[in-house]
């Protein structure tokens, strides 16, 4: 009987690329009155066919989002210069220009849903055959569209748009010129928040190839796409090819007198020796980083505690649990007084690192504490779904790993419609969520319902990973474990049968785990032609079998009796 598997992601959190939104919300001191909107000005709306309004009242709209006293104002004459523009010129420079302002001012309020069908609109009526600013006009409403989506969190809504751009710049400025570069890095940023990491790599490698034709070979853009190539490749697992782009991106700049941004590319440098399991030279990176960021931004700053926190995870991968509880706690010193200024993000972030290593340990309930901490520091906004989603996950997992298999279930159900809404419903990590998401539904015994989860992930990764990827194999063997607890035992004699062919030939015959699926695979088939009780050794193995233990497996150090106090 094929017992569950619970695959290993690296952190259940989604990296994000910031965004940050104006808050539509206007408060007012308790016991003060609102103060009355201001006045507006009346224009005749039979004016607006007059051809010299529409400039006027989009030069006031400019104005008045520029003193940023009163954007519903601005919104008026900036929906009134359109309404001017689309009688008396038609689709346009003009209409398309307002069209603009307009959905700007749209996203400032929140009404980011306004914001897209006027951009959409503003795209209708650019023609690029009418010449380079038009083709620009078109360009840019692409670009804002993608941006508006992106704070929607529909992300693969906003690299079409952001192609879409590209392409009419390529095609009017030329496959080469530098400012092709800018858009086709913000597409590689765009596709690392959504780990397509492949596509990303393309981007990035064309922005390097601009810069380098045309800023010379040591210039401060070259050393920031090499770190984002660094990024690329540390997702990839390509950690010396990562590591060499790193060192190349500290050499320029401190050719460049860029000092300051040496300390945050050692951070990175020592990430990947850390990866590499090169622990003395991550140790390194680390302080060296520590010792510029102490003396150039203080001891309580975030970039500090962020260091902290990395020093605290290796000192747990090294078995040195005391060194590494004791960075932990210097870390969330700082997070607990934050310096004026610091975004709650940042924080959140922080927060949602440290819990994982508390996960790590085996101190789940600390874990849970910390994350919930995490969620109230995010508002609820578009822009945060995916990074909410990823800490619900996270959590979830914990849950499970308690025993709170409820409390696990409505998590990862919960962070499964935020990511559908962001638009990553197609990626690698939502189906690893999925995954986990039908586990839990197990063990509610919800076995129908797990079938669902488990199917969607299994058709998920199979296209994300390939059908023979460990996490593809997990998914199988849970899937088939459920088939055989639903009565569906042919379905799920066919997956073992797959499932044991791909392990003879990756581990060879001999490897315990191809063992233990041979005599899974040999229960069920000696089991498949009599009638039995299916509700025995089915739901015992679903519910109490590996998988729960591998859950745990990495996690079964403790902090407990080797606590240094500070």
């Amino acid at each position: 009987m094929a017992a569950l598997a619970s695959i290993k992601s690296s952190p259940l959190g989604t990296p994000a690329r910031s965004v940050v939104v104006p808050d539509p919300v206007h408060k007012t001191r308790p016991g003060k009155k609102t103060p009355p909107p201001e006045k507006q000005p009346m224009i005749d709306e039979a004016n607006l066919d007059n051809p010299d309004l529409g400039p006027f009242l989009l030069k006031l709209a400019r104005e008045a989002v520029g003193s940023g006293e009163n954007p519903n104002k601005a919104l008026d004459y900036a929906l009134r210069a359109a309404k001017s523009f689309e009688r008396c010129s038609g689709p346009g420079l003009d209409l398309a220009m307002s069209l603009h302002l307009v959905a700007a001012i749209y996203c400032s309020l929140g009404r980011f849903e306004e914001a897209t069908r006027v951009l959409e609109r503003s795209i209708e009526v650019s023609d690029p055959e009418n010449g380079s600013d038009h083709a620009l006009a078109k360009f840019s409403g692409y670009m804002q569209l993608g941006d508006t989506y992106s704070m929607l969190g529909q992300l693969e809504q906003s690299i079409v748009c952001y192609g879409s751009g590209l392409k009419i710049q390529m095609d009017t400025l030329g496959e080469s010129d530098p400012r092709v570069a800018e858009t086709c890095r913000y597409l590689a940023e765009a596709h690392v928040q959504v780990m397509q990491f492949d596509e990303a790599e393309n981007y990035s490698m064309k922005t390097l190839e601009i810069h380098r034709e045309h800023k010379g070979p040591a210039s401060i853009e070259e050393a920031a796409d090499r770190r984002l190539m660094a990024l690329i490749y540390e997702a990839k697992g390509d950690y010396e090819s990562a590591l060499e782009h790193l060192v190349l991106a500290s050499m320029l700049m401190i050719a460049n007198g860029q000092d300051n941004e040496v300390a945050t590319i050692d951070v990175g440098i020592g990430d990947i020796y850390l990866s590499l399991c090169r622990f003395d030279e991550a140790v390194f990176s680390y302080q060296k980083a520590l010792t510029v960021f102490k003396s150039t931004r203080g001891e309580n700053h975030p970039s500090v505690a962020s260091v902290f926190i990395r020093l605290a995870d290796l000192y747990y991968k090294t078995g040195k649990l005391r060194e590494s509880k004791s960075y932990c706690e210097n870390a969330l010193r700082i997070y607990a007084k934050p310096l004026p200024g610091i975004v709650s993000e940042e924080i959140a972030t922080g927060l949602t690192e440290i819990a994982a290593i508390y996960e790590a340990v085996n101190e789940p309930e600390e874990a849970l504490k910390l994350l919930q901490k995490a969620m109230k520091l995010l508002e609820d906004t578009p822009a945060h779904r995916s990074t909410i989603a990823g800490i619900e996950a996270q959590m979830g997992v914990m849950f499970y790993m308690i025993g709170r298999f409820g409390e696990a279930w409505s998590s990862l159900d919960s962070a499964i419609e935020k990511l559908r809404a962001s638009g990553e419903k197609k990626s690698a990590y939502f189906g690893i969520v999925l995954n986990q998401l039908g586990l839990s539904c197990v063990q509610l015994y919800k076995l129908h319902e797990a079938v669902r989860h488990f199917e969607e992930a299994r058709d998920i990764l199979e296209q994300e990973c390939g059908i023979c990827h460990l996490d593809t194999l997990g998914v199988y063997s849970n899937l088939a474990a459920t088939y055989d607890a639903t009565g569906r035992v042919e379905s799920a004699i066919e997956i073992l049968e797959y499932i044991l062919k791909v392990r003879e030939e990756k581990l060879g015959t001999a490897n315990p785990d191809v063992d233990d699926e041979k005599k899974r695979l040999a229960d069920l088939l000696k089991e498949a032609g009599r009638v039995r009780n299916r509700k025995g050794k089915s739901l015992e193995n679903l519910i109490g079998g590996s998988n729960s233990q591998r859950m745990k497996k990495e996690g079964m150090k403790r902090w407990s009796g080797t606590s240094n106090k500070n």
